[in-house]
């Protein structure tokens, strides 16, 4: 139903057209309930973010990086948590062979990142890390009239693990920013990417990841995408963030405890100040649908703070029902695409077919298993993964895949397996 306040709103700020209509939409959601599954592999995600998901210090951190290394240089895809689990498994089982070759590995990190690797699962994990991976142009894909289609992600479960949270949005941030190609200055943006309780995004970063989520803030606009971070305090993000920021929109604020008056004094500071307002104390006098904006001019400059009036949405305000979630995920057109899981080949299944076909028929009789003698190096399962020639089936498509994690640095495959990979080169995805 119109409300008659929106209307009223429309008329007081002079908007003579306004009237109610739908927007096209794409609802998504990690677990698959509310919209279309939205997932990334293993491998994509990186070890990373997979390591900051897993809330692992720098000593487990190291054996991730073996980890992914290891799944490189054999050519095994790391698809699913199966997969991940299967490689812990294995570097579990041949500790000292995969030490003396990366590095020493303690079984006690090595135990810390199989049971974060459990938390995880439990908390949903599972259900992020698979395929059909996101595409990203399916988050730019416009309708048959030509207008710009909605994403929703559905947050209210993915909230409660924020570790899982923000990492899944900077991953997205890092995947956009290496895939799309430079534009320049558009006119108009090919994506606006809004991501709200942004303070989740920063908690716990070590400054080194910080100075790159900075660095990809400044550079994302070339690729026509445009970002706007939500949250209830201006000093939840970051100085460093906030000075890439060229609008700001800014509610208002009550100064209640010491906290607040900071708050309002760091959202005063953040505005190009204006003779006609005393910032610090519009802010606590703003109504509702009252804000204080500040556009970038046309040079680029900001402008001066402005108190304004938002103009009234023209969709309905408040959450859909279960029944319109559902009607709109059937009449999509991406719903064959994404909403089966596929599970192909991959680390988990080459892994526990190789240790089949190695394990030795039984003995009958303790001279037979005398007569076989101890089990050398070079007839262990393990030596002819690590060390053999033979190439598996599937590994040119494997090594095409993940070809741009195996050139640079330790640290430039870190960025490039999805956190920052485009500002030291392009990533081959699927």
């Amino acid at each position: 139903m119109p409300n008659d306040k929106l209307f009223q709103r429309a008329a007081e700020i002079g908007i003579e057209d306004y009237q109610t209509e739908a927007n096209p939409v794409f609802f998504w959601d990690l677990a698959g309930e509310q919209g279309h599954p939205l997932r990334t592999t293993v491998s994509e995600m990186g070890p990373t973010l997979l390591g900051r998901i897993l809330e692992l210090n720098d000593t487990p951190s190291g054996i991730l990086d073996i980890v992914f290394q290891l799944a490189d240089d054999q050519g095994l895809l790391l698809l699913d948590l199966d997969d991940l689990r299967a490689m812990l498994n294995l570097v579990a089982d041949e500790r000292k062979e995969i030490s003396a070759k990366y590095g020493l590995i303690s079984a006690q990190s090595l135990a810390a990142i199989q049971r974060a690797v459990l938390g995880l699962e439990r908390d949903g994990g599972k259900d992020f890390f698979g395929e059909p991976a996101l595409q990203l142009e399916d988050l730019m894909r416009t309708n048959l009239q030509g207008r710009g289609i909605i994403n929703l992600l559905a947050a209210n479960k993915l909230i409660l693990t924020p570790r899982l949270y923000s990492s899944f949005l900077l991953w997205l941030l890092s995947e956009l920013f290496e895939n799309l190609p430079e534009v320049g200055d558009l006119d108009k943006p090919k994506l606006i990417f809004f991501i709200d309780e942004a303070h989740l995004l920063f908690e716990g970063y070590p400054p080194s990841l910080l100075k790159r989520v900075e660095q990809i803030m400044r550079l994302i606009r070339s690729k026509g995408v445009g970002v706007y971070f939500c949250s209830q305090f201006p000093d939840d993000v970051p100085n460093e963030i906030l000075g890439q920021l060229g609008n700001r929109i800014q509610h208002a604020l009550r100064a209640y405890t010491p906290r607040d008056q900071k708050a309002v004094n760091t959202a005063a500071e953040t505005f190009v100040p204006n003779p006609k307002l005393v910032v610090t104390d519009v802010i606590s006098q703003l109504a509702v649908g009252e804000a204080l904006v500040s556009m970038l001019a046309d040079k680029g400059v900001p402008s001066m703070v402005e108190r304004a009036l938002i103009a009234p949405p023209r969709c309905r305000m408040g959450p859909a029902l279960i029944d319109e979630l559902q009607q709109v995920r059937a009449q999509g057109p991406i719903g064959g695409k994404y909403d089966h899981l596929i599970n192909r080949e991959s680390a988990y299944e080459l892994l526990h077919n190789r240790r089949s076909n190695s394990e030795p028929e039984p003995s009958t009789s303790s001279e037979n298993a005398a007569q076989a003698g101890p089990k050398t190096e070079e007839q262990g399962w393990f030596s002819e993964l690590i060390f053999g020639n033979k190439r598996r089936q599937g590994l040119a498509e494997t090594l095409s895949k993940q070809a741009a994690r195996t050139v640079g640095n330790q640290l430039g495959k870190q960025i490039l397996r999805g956190l920052l990979g485009g500002i030291l080169g392009k990533s081959t995805r699927r």
